[in-house]
């Protein structure tokens, strides 16, 4: 499968991606900024395809420690290949298995951070896409949104943190899921396409273990100036 070679922070961060399979979108970038984790925190993602989410960490906070799960053996070679690429192989790792079964691949309450960007429409509706790898990134085919949050409440410690990006418009199941299995919503952000976009698009949560139930609504984010317009500053300084 033909790879392409992209790069984010004025080249110093090297992404290799399949050019017709399942690439990294804004989602990733976005979840990869939404949170400010300990200077030595272990950090879980579930579902790291690639990689990005973890590599952006792992640039911008130089002394975490990453492990990624993907299910996608494709996926996760690429992900190993990017990460010994940015010179990153003693501090991020990553392993092939299925998140819905966790407890045989971490131990419990071994995270003080879990991110995921995971997969969100559900089996049976919208059209699925004809690329297979596209397809299991994008659809509950391979795991549940019940089945990603169960895993980061099991991965998590107690009063650790759990941070996604799904579509706004299932908000409500993503809150009623994560209080489930008792990951309390504490920081919310819905984020627009534009400025005067009648619906978000996404939101970003961040949730605490067993935490109270305040929660801080942030501030809209805005991904382009306007519709069909270039990026935003706020969305351009993330790239660097």
């Amino acid at each position: 499968m033909f790879v392409t070679n992209d790069t984010l922070f004025d080249g110093r961060l090297a992404c290799r991606q399949h050019k017709q399979g399942y690439r990294f979108s804004v989602d990733a970038v976005l979840a990869a900024h939404f949170f400010t984790p300990g200077p030595h925190d272990s950090i879980l993602d579930l579902g790291c395809g690639s990689g990005i989410i973890g590599l952006i960490t792992a640039f911008r906070h130089p002394a975490v420690s990453l492990v990624g799960i993907e299910v996608q053996g494709e996926l996760y070679d690429l992900a190993r290949e990017n990460i010994a690429g940015n010179c990153l192989t003693e501090r991020f790792t990553v392993i092939e298995g299925n998140y819905c079964r966790v407890s045989d691949l971490v131990a419990p309450e071994s995270f003080e951070l879990v991110i995921s960007n995971p997969p969100y429409r559900q089996q049976g509706r919208g059209k699925v896409n004809p690329d297979s790898q596209r397809a299991r990134a994008r659809h509950e085919i391979d795991a549940t949104l019940s089945d990603v949050i169960r895993a980061a409440s099991f991965a998590v410690k107690n009063r650790g943190k759990v941070v996604m990006v799904y579509p706004a418009r299932r908000s409500v199941t993503l809150i009623t899921e994560l209080k489930k299995y008792k990951l309390e919503p504490k920081r919310l952000q819905p984020v627009y396409s534009y400025p005067g976009a009648s619906d978000a698009s996404l939101v970003l949560t961040e949730a605490v273990k067993n935490g109270g139930e305040e929660v801080s609504l942030l501030p809209p984010f805005y991904i382009y100036t306007e519709k069909n317009g270039p990026y935003t500053d706020e969305m351009q300084q993330l790239y660097r």
